[in-house]
């Protein structure tokens, strides 16, 4: 009798839920990315669309200012007190890989010939070492984006943005407005390097003039010569020459535009849900313009890697969590939300985003476009912003600049590659 007592008492236990198997037990595991308003909410809207498909997996959203976020992160991990699933800007792979931070994704979840048979090809760029480590929901072009009202304003046509680029230095002189003094009031377009504009310099300019930025095998800076010096020379004649940008107007390009008082500038595919957001910016987008024919653009993404002490259960929730975040409906919440172009051909590649007016140029960008295989994001960047520096307040020649920006670019390199 206090058998049978006791088996009724266990299994109405169990059909209440207070006990179970092991399995029904709950895992939580935590992601981490930077806080931007657009990708906070859409992570959550996944999240809870995830939760509902896994109920025994809960997700933990934590969100810190892009200025902290890797000095959160050096402090966390290594203390295995931070996420599971971090997401990261693919520039910053190999200084996680070298610092530990990651493990290679398991190639029985995601083979590194399926990854390269779903998604475009610049996703190679997370493979170190023959691993991949992170993957991408989406994938980020640059385009040029143009006020209207400012192209009404200045007689030209709101609806036809220059194609190459004597038609954009031209349009921007018909666009800048100055003050009595000559101070310029309404810039034709930005001319702000240290945001999108050192991609547009090292990805697009420099190949544009003739050239190519590295070595294939990505070891040796080549834009050390007459392609690398003639394409930052027009990057710099648009402030120096022609005078129809200022630096830092309006503190930095993305909020000089969206005051409404810019012609012109060039950003990510990234930037359309917040200028969408804005009622009154009447804006257009077009492909990146060519020069004598040749058309480049750079692309880049931000991709999800799983913590290296990331073990068991853990573990297994986060490579679902991964997957998830990968698949084609995520994809496509993105690029509705957020205005990142899906990872993936079969999902972008389509009519209706083909011809969409905002993402199509985006997306037909990626067709020539180059990721950069940086090996340290933050100092590859800084000495195209040392050049621009040193010609517009030191006053050095375009060549000498580029030439000590290559110099110093090279000592990055030698110093990742030298135990590779």
């Amino acid at each position: 009798m206090k058998k049978q007592l006791t088996i009724f008492l266990i299994i109405a236990l169990v059909l209440l839920g207070v006990v179970g198997p092991a399995s029904a037990r709950k895992v939580e595991i935590t992601y981490w990315q930077y806080f931007y308003q657009t990708k906070k909410d859409t992570i959550n809207e996944l999240i809870e669309e995830f939760e509902k498909e896994n109920p025994d997996i809960t997700v933990k959203h934590l969100t810190f200012p892009y200025e902290n976020y890797n000095t959160k992160v050096a402090s966390s991990v290594p203390a295995g007190i931070g996420p599971n699933v971090i997401n990261l800007y693919y520039g910053w792979l190999p200084t996680y890989i070298d610092a530990g931070y990651l493990q290679p994704l398991p190639t029985d979840h995601f083979s590194p010939a399926q990854i390269e048979k779903d998604f475009f090809p610049l996703v190679k760029a997370a493979k170190i070492n023959g691993s991949y480590y992170a993957l991408p929901t989406a994938v980020r072009s640059l385009a040029l984006i143009w006020n209207k009202d400012r192209f009404q304003a200045a007689g030209l046509d709101p609806e036809s943005p220059p194609k190459t680029l004597d038609q954009m230095v031209e349009f921007a002189k018909k666009l800048t407005k100055t003050d009595q003094a000559g101070n310029i009031t309404h810039p034709g377009m930005t001319v702000d390097i240290n945001k999108q504009m050192h991609h547009w310099v090292r990805e697009i300019l420099v190949r544009q003039f003739g050239g190519a930025p590295y070595s294939d095998d990505n070891r040796t800076v080549t834009y050390n010569n007459q392609a690398g010096y003639n394409g930052f020379e027009f990057f710099v004649e648009l402030s120096q020459k022609h005078k129809v940008g200022k630096v830092g107007f309006f503190t930095d390009d993305v909020t000089a535009f969206k005051s409404g008082r810019v012609g012109m500038y060039i950003d990510g595919s990234f930037r359309i849900g917040t200028l969408n957001a804005l009622k009154n910016l009447n804006y257009g987008v077009a492909e990146i313009p060519s020069y004598n024919g040749i058309k480049s653009n750079f692309a880049s993404f931000w991709a999800n890697g799983i913590t290296s002490y990331t073990k068991g259960e853990e573990l297994q929730a986060s490579i679902k969590f991964l997957k998830f975040l990968t698949s084609d409906k995520a994809m496509e919440l993105w690029l509705k939300n957020v205005g990142e172009l899906p990872a993936k051909p079969s999902v972008a590649i389509k009519d209706q985003n083909i011809n969409d007016p905002q993402y199509g140029p985006f997306i037909k960008g990626l067709e020539y476009a180059h990721a950069t295989y940086f090996v340290d994001e933050v100092a590859q960047r800084q000495v195209w912003i040392d050049a621009y520096d040193k010609v517009r307040l030191q006053g050095l020649s375009v060549k000498k600049a580029v030439d000590e920006a290559a110099e110093a670019e090279q000592k990055v390199l030698d110093k990742y590659y030298q135990d590779k």
